[in-house]
Protein backbone atom coordinates (compact mmCIF):
# COMPACT_ATOMS: atom_id res chain seq x y z
CA UNK A 1 0.00 0.00 0.00
CA UNK A 2 1.12 3.64 -0.95
CA UNK A 3 -0.02 6.26 0.79
CA UNK A 4 1.14 10.48 0.99
CA UNK A 5 2.10 11.53 4.34
CA UNK A 6 2.62 15.05 5.46
CA UNK A 7 5.50 14.21 7.67
CA UNK A 8 7.25 11.18 5.52
CA UNK A 9 6.02 12.00 2.43
CA UNK A 10 4.92 9.12 0.19
CA UNK A 11 5.90 5.81 1.62
CA UNK A 12 4.93 2.13 1.22
CA UNK A 13 3.77 0.08 3.35
CA UNK A 14 3.78 -3.34 4.06
CA UNK A 15 0.59 -5.48 4.86
CA UNK A 16 1.93 -6.94 8.13
CA UNK A 17 3.07 -3.86 9.05
CA UNK A 18 -0.55 -2.54 9.25
CA UNK A 19 -1.90 -2.49 12.72
CA UNK A 20 -6.06 -2.42 12.93
CA UNK A 21 -8.17 -0.62 15.87
CA UNK A 22 -11.08 -2.55 15.74
CA UNK A 23 -12.86 0.17 17.66
CA UNK A 24 -10.37 3.20 16.13
CA UNK A 25 -8.91 5.34 18.87
CA UNK A 26 -10.72 8.11 21.40
CA UNK A 27 -11.66 11.05 19.53
CA UNK A 28 -11.16 9.11 15.69
CA UNK A 29 -13.28 6.35 15.91
CA UNK A 30 -13.32 6.28 12.22
CA UNK A 31 -9.64 5.63 12.42
CA UNK A 32 -8.73 2.36 12.26
CA UNK A 33 -5.91 1.13 10.05
CA UNK A 34 -2.39 2.80 11.43
CA UNK A 35 1.12 1.56 11.27
CA UNK A 36 4.39 2.56 13.12
CA UNK A 37 6.68 5.08 11.84
CA UNK A 38 10.07 6.42 12.60
CA UNK A 39 12.62 8.66 11.67
CA UNK A 40 15.54 6.59 9.77
CA UNK A 41 18.23 8.96 10.44
CA UNK A 42 17.93 8.63 13.99
CA UNK A 43 16.77 4.85 14.25
CA UNK A 44 13.89 2.78 16.22
CA UNK A 45 15.96 3.78 19.17
CA UNK A 46 15.21 7.88 18.75
CA UNK A 47 12.55 7.05 21.55
CA UNK A 48 9.66 8.82 19.51
CA UNK A 49 7.88 7.27 16.50
CA UNK A 50 4.67 8.36 14.58
CA UNK A 51 1.09 6.28 15.16
CA UNK A 52 0.82 6.68 11.25
CA UNK A 53 -3.02 6.69 9.78
CA UNK A 54 -3.66 4.98 7.11
CA UNK A 55 -7.57 5.83 6.63
CA UNK A 56 -5.95 9.71 6.80
CA UNK A 57 -2.67 10.43 5.47
CA UNK A 58 -2.35 13.28 6.95
CA UNK A 59 -3.21 12.29 10.45
CA UNK A 60 -0.32 11.28 12.49
CA UNK A 61 0.57 11.26 16.40
CA UNK A 62 3.96 10.87 18.14
CA UNK A 63 4.28 8.13 20.06
CA UNK A 64 6.66 6.21 22.94
CA UNK A 65 7.08 3.42 24.91
CA UNK A 66 6.43 5.18 28.16
CA UNK A 67 8.54 3.17 30.07
CA UNK A 68 11.29 5.60 28.83
CA UNK A 69 10.21 7.87 30.90
CA UNK A 70 8.54 6.04 34.12
CA UNK A 71 10.06 3.31 34.51
CA UNK A 72 7.54 1.94 36.78
CA UNK A 73 4.45 2.63 34.27
CA UNK A 74 2.47 -0.69 34.79
CA UNK A 75 -1.09 0.40 34.64
CA UNK A 76 -3.80 -2.52 35.63
CA UNK A 77 -6.04 -2.56 33.09
CA UNK A 78 -9.32 -4.89 32.74
CA UNK A 79 -8.73 -7.56 30.80
CA UNK A 80 -12.10 -7.37 29.02
CA UNK A 81 -10.57 -3.79 27.47
CA UNK A 82 -8.02 -5.25 25.71
CA UNK A 83 -10.06 -7.78 24.02
CA UNK A 84 -9.88 -5.62 20.38
CA UNK A 85 -6.42 -6.61 20.81
CA UNK A 86 -6.50 -10.34 20.42
CA UNK A 87 -4.63 -13.04 22.66
CA UNK A 88 -2.31 -10.51 24.38
CA UNK A 89 0.72 -11.81 26.34
CA UNK A 90 3.79 -10.24 27.30
CA UNK A 91 6.25 -11.49 24.53
CA UNK A 92 3.37 -9.81 21.65
CA UNK A 93 2.42 -6.60 23.72
CA UNK A 94 3.37 -2.96 22.66
CA UNK A 95 2.30 -0.68 24.80
CA UNK A 96 2.40 3.67 23.58
CA UNK A 97 1.65 6.78 24.91
CA UNK A 98 0.88 9.95 23.07
CA UNK A 99 3.52 12.68 23.11
CA UNK A 100 2.40 16.57 23.27
CA UNK A 101 5.42 18.39 21.21
CA UNK A 102 4.12 21.99 21.89
CA UNK A 103 6.56 24.85 20.53
CA UNK A 104 8.46 25.66 23.55
CA UNK A 105 9.66 21.45 24.54
CA UNK A 106 10.25 22.07 28.24
CA UNK A 107 6.54 21.83 28.31
CA UNK A 108 6.44 18.23 26.21
CA UNK A 109 4.39 15.73 27.77
CA UNK A 110 3.08 12.23 27.63
CA UNK A 111 0.00 11.02 28.31
CA UNK A 112 -0.25 8.14 30.56
CA UNK A 113 -3.76 7.66 31.28
CA UNK A 114 -4.91 6.69 27.43
CA UNK A 115 -2.01 3.85 26.21
CA UNK A 116 -2.16 2.41 22.94
CA UNK A 117 -2.11 -1.38 23.46
CA UNK A 118 -0.48 -3.45 20.06
CA UNK A 119 -0.55 -7.29 19.61
CA UNK A 120 2.26 -7.17 17.54
CA UNK A 121 1.96 -10.54 17.06
CA UNK A 122 -1.57 -10.61 15.43
CA UNK A 123 -1.07 -6.62 14.17
CA UNK A 124 -4.66 -5.72 16.49
CA UNK A 125 -4.85 -2.84 18.70
CA UNK A 126 -6.65 -1.43 21.45
CA UNK A 127 -6.74 2.18 23.16
CA UNK A 128 -7.43 2.05 26.97
CA UNK A 129 -8.44 4.55 29.19
CA UNK A 130 -6.51 3.88 33.00
CA UNK A 131 -9.08 4.22 36.19
CA UNK A 132 -7.76 6.41 38.99
CA UNK A 133 -5.35 9.30 38.85
CA UNK A 134 -2.43 7.50 39.61
CA UNK A 135 -1.22 8.01 35.77
CA UNK A 136 -1.73 11.90 34.50
CA UNK A 137 -3.09 12.74 30.91
CA UNK A 138 -0.14 15.58 30.68
CA UNK A 139 2.91 13.95 32.67
CA UNK A 140 5.83 16.26 31.93
CA UNK A 141 8.98 14.63 30.21
CA UNK A 142 11.57 17.12 28.80
CA UNK A 143 13.82 16.84 32.15
CA UNK A 144 13.59 12.99 32.03
CA UNK A 145 14.83 13.33 28.55
CA UNK A 146 17.52 15.37 28.92
CA UNK A 147 18.75 13.65 32.30
CA UNK A 148 18.95 10.25 30.02
CA UNK A 149 20.34 12.18 27.11
CA UNK A 150 22.57 13.49 29.01
CA UNK A 151 24.06 9.87 30.66
CA UNK A 152 24.13 8.43 27.09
Amino acid sequence: MRINTRIFGEIEIADDKIITFENGIIGFPDLKRFTLLHDEVKGKDAGIRFLQSLDEPGFAMPVMDPLAVKADYDPQVNDELLTAAGNITPDNVLVLVTVTIPHDLTKMTVNLQGPFVINAEEHKACQVIVEGDEYPVKFPIYDILQARKAGE
